[in-house]
C-alpha cells in the first residue's frame, strides 16, 4: 500500500487511532487514550506558540522504514514552504514528538527516534504519560532543546 492509497480509502477515515505504513506497505495502527490526546493538545499549544513556524499533529513523514506519524511536530516557516503541497512530508520537520503509550516498547521508541532523525528532524522529544520529556538529537540524549523552548515536563491544565 502507498500513502495516497491510505488517504483515499474511505474505510480508514475517522478512525480513533493513528495509522502508519511500515516498510512493507502494511498499515500499523495505534489507539490513543484520553490522557494521550490531552498531552498531544498541550504540546501542540506549546509548539504553536513558537514564532518562526507552526505545530503539526499527525504529520505523515516518509522514513526509510515507511511513513511514520509523530504525535506532534514543529516546523519552521522554511520547512512549511518546502513541504506544504506534499501528500506526506518527504522529510521530517525540525522537532518530532512522540507520546509514549503503555503499549510502546523502549526499542520501538528508540527506532522511531532514529527514523525521524535520519529523515531530517533536529530533535525528537519522547514524552511520558506523566509529562516528563526526554530530548534526543543526532548525538543522543540532550539536556535541553536547541530551539529555546523551556519545557522539562508538561503539566495538564485541567
Amino acid at each position: 500500500m502507498q500513502w495516497q492509497d491510505v488517504l483515499a480509502d474511505k474505510s480508514l477515515q475517522n478512525l480513533p487511532y493513528k495509522i502508519e505504513l511500515n516498510e512493507k506497505g502494511n498499515i500499523e495502527m495505534s489507539p490513543a487514550s484520553v490522557l494521550h490526546s490531552l498531552l498531544q493538545g498541550q504540546l501542540t499549544a506549546i509548539l504553536q506558540s513558537q514564532s518562526n513556524g507552526a505545530a503539526f499533529t499527525e504529520l505523515a513523514i516518509q522514513t526509510t522504514m515507511g511513513v511514520r506519524v509523530p504525535d506532534v511536530a514543529w516546523g519552521s516557516k522554511d520547512y512549511i514552504l518546502k513541504h506544504k503541497k506534499e501528500l506526506y512530508a518527504s522529510s521530517a520537520p525540525e522537532i518530532c514528538v512522540e507520546i509514549i503509550s503503555p503499549s510502546n516498547t523502549t526499542q520501538e521508541m528508540f527506532d522511531k527516534t532514529q527514523l525521524f532523525i535520519e529523515a531530517g528532524a533536529q530533535e525528537v522529544w519522547l514524552v511520558t504519560e506523566s509529562g516528563n520529556i526526554s530530548i534526543y538529537n543526532k548525538n543522543g540524549q540532550t539536556e535541553s532543546s536547541q530551539f529555546d523552548i523551556n519545557v522539562e515536563t508538561i503539566e495538564l491544565n485541567i
